[in-house]
């Protein structure tokens, strides 16, 4: 039997491929432009935007299923 927990969690990366399917789709210029900014940028910068992000995500989470 699978657990509630993980059924959400294949939700939600099945979710964030749609997200970024649509994205690579709609303006592929744009997102190669995004890469190579990521490129660019320091690496404690993207770790620290990286925290921030999985942070609020849990935060997120938290609100919706209280």
């Amino acid at each position: 039997m699978r657990s509630i927990a993980f059924v959400d969690f294949l939700i939600g990366v099945g979710i964030l491929f749609v997200m970024e399917g649509i994205l690579f789709a709609a303006s592929p210029a744009f997102m190669r432009k995004a890469m190579k900014s990521a490129l660019e940028t320091p690496d404690n910068i993207l770790r620290a935007v990286g925290i921030a992000s999985a942070v609020a995500g849990l935060i997120l989470i938290w609100l919706v299923r209280r």
